[in-house]
């Protein structure tokens, strides 16, 4: 009987593949068969992430393979630069990831702050990284896709876009835009390309990255007092560690998940459903 999981083979693409989740996510598809190419901006990262990878594939025998693009996912000409490269060399485009965001201090609001003190151009600098960052990748690899006849996509939201927190108010509400927009290219997708594209996303809980180590985190490495009230959210009383991401990415990007588009799937040790 056919493997639903299997992914051997599996060309997939990575946006923002050079953070704290992408690069996890990266090595542990890799591991598993999938030919990996990262995207980002930094051109020493991505080769020092490329190069351990490869020590993990070597002395697991495995059979992926991982590589490094310069990307801007704000710029459409570079990212069809990518895609070209990427289907010259393998032919295809099997799952896309868009994993690129961030925030910008501008863009939130400090406990010592109003709403008055937001700064727009951080704010729409933020939803532009965010959202039309993925929406740009999003239409470049479709069209490989679209002409294969298969392929899946899977956005990055997060728990943000159920619970709009203090703070973050650009990455909140950017991250509700992936969770719609996620929605729509879903039912977009089937009804003119087939049902062989599929479309979803991924909503993390709270993960140590670089970007909100500072938020959660003292330099000692106890927790803030941010980061304390997220741990009493959490049923599972802990911060997620980033390879337990990996196992819904695995599902929605194989043919166990074959029947499943338009969901945004979480990933946060029960925060979410959390109440008292």
């Amino acid at each position: 009987m056919k493997n639903l999981f299997d992914i051997e083979g599996n060309v997939t693409v990575i946006t923002g593949g050079t953070g704290v989740l992408g690069r996890t996510i990266a090595k542990y598809l890799a591991l598993n068969g999938a030919k990996v190419i990262i995207l980002g901006r930094k051109k020493e990262v991505g080769e020092k992430i490329v190069e351990k990878v490869n020590e993990a594939i070597k002395a697991e025998q495995a059979t992926g393979s991982i590589e490094f693009l310069v990307t801007d996912v704000m710029n459409i000409e570079i990212v069809k630069q990518n895609c070209d490269e990427i289907v010259a060399k393998y032919g295809r485009v099997d799952t896309l990831l868009n994993a690129a965001g961030g925030n910008m201090p501008g863009a939130t609001i400090g406990p010592d702050k109003t709403f008055f003190d937001l700064d727009p151009k951080h704010f729409s600098h933020v939803l532009e990284l965010n959202l039309t960052g993925t929406v740009i990748p999003t239409q470049i690899f479709l069209q490989p896709m679209v002409k294969q006849g298969k392929g899946a996509i899977i956005n990055f939201s997060s728990m943000a876009a159920y619970r709009p927190m203090t703070r973050v108010c650009g990455y909140a509400a950017a991250k509700a835009g992936i969770s719609n927009f996620t929605a729509y290219m879903a039912t977009e997708c089937a009804k003119k390309f087939g049902e062989g594209i599929r479309v979803n996303a991924v909503a993390p809980g709270f993960f140590i990255t670089e970007q909100n180590r500072a938020l959660l985190t003292n330099p000692d490495g106890t927790h803030t007092q941010r980061g304390k009230d997220v741990i009493r959210q959490t049923p599972f009383g802990r911060m997620g560690n980033p390879e337990e991401l990996c196992g819904t990415i695995h599902y929605l990007m194989s043919d166990a998940s074959l029947f499943v588009t338009g969901t945004v799937a979480k990933v946060d040790g029960g925060f979410d459903v959390f109440a008292m």
